[in-house]
């Protein structure tokens, strides 16, 4: 199966790649009772809460921009497969020139470094927002913590260390290269953020992480996920994003939607649905 799967939007090339599988536990899912998560599942003819880890690669204007870089070996053989991705595109890691940072979390961020540290990609620029930054590199704020969020502090100091001196702030509605701006979407972490290319007549949002579990969560997106640190502003920011791209029609992408990951959402009844673009 292949790990990559593009696009054309206005004069960009646009890439998803997927680095790995999983599915999710109801357990994750607090408040959300397991018979409407059995009921959601099977109305969107699944039998288990699929994710897909993904990055993207954008090519526009000369440069190489990559969102997000996923969580390499972290979570088992599933996983793991970006170098197979970039090589199926063509790009080398040197090749590189921007990444982007939607958080800190390590599916997002751990293939940016290599196990002992070191910078994958050397001659890029790392955008990340201030805030997740700070909450980060807090290692008061983590002192007695479960290993787990605490393990997720450390990672993600060793990649801010490793792009050290090529760390740039990811703010809202700035460039992080030409036609790619931030969205900031606080909630899941302090500074999560999407970003919007835009190009030529063409629009695409990534809607970072306000989605884990595409079966549940478009069709009722009052679910939240243990991973959110504010559940409540998380829900906000994924329910005014679905209504504001069900309102315009602009295609959109996120870290964890299943291949082939671009979509438009439409409204149903109370709540929405994807579509995936033609073509």
């Amino acid at each position: 199966m292949p790990h990559t799967v593009t696009r054309t939007i206005g004069d960009a090339q646009v890439s998803i790649i997927t680095d790995g599988t999983h599915s999710f536990t109801p357990d994750l899912f607090p408040g959300t009772d397991g018979a409407r998560i059995d009921a959601l599942l099977a109305q969107a003819g699944e039998s288990d809460i699929a994710t897909n880890f993904n990055a993207v690669l954008i090519r526009h204007g000369g440069r190489v921009i990559l969102a997000d870089a996923g969580p390499r070996d972290l979570f088992g053989p599933a996983c793991g497969h970006l170098p197979d991705g970039l090589a199926e595109l063509g790009v080398r890691p040197e090749d590189v020139d921007t990444l982007i940072a939607t958080h800190l979390h390590p599916d997002h961020v751990a293939g940016m470094i290599t196990p002992d540290g070191a910078a994958v990609f050397p001659n890029a620029t790392l955008h990340v927002a201030e805030a997740d930054r700070a909450f980060w590199s807090d290692e008061s704020r983590f002192q007695g913590a479960l290993s787990g969020i605490a393990d997720w502090a450390t990672l993600a100091r060793a990649v801010l260390a490793a792009y050290g001196d090529r760390l740039a702030d990811l703010r809202d509605g700035q460039e992080a290269a030409p036609g790619v701006s931030g969205m900031a979407l606080p909630g899941h972490t302090p500074g999560h953020f999407g970003w919007r290319l835009d190009s030529a007549d063409g629009s695409l949002i990534h809607v970072g992480d306000i989605v884990h579990a595409p079966a549940l969560q478009i069709a009722d997106p009052e679910i939240g996920i243990n991973f959110d640190l504010d559940m409540d502003q998380a829900r906000m920011a994924r329910k005014r994003l679905l209504d504001q791209l069900a309102s315009d029609g602009t295609a959109f992408t996120g870290g964890h939607f299943l291949q082939p990951a671009f979509n438009r959402v439409v409204r149903d009844g109370s709540a929405y649905r994807l579509e995936p673009l033609a073509g």
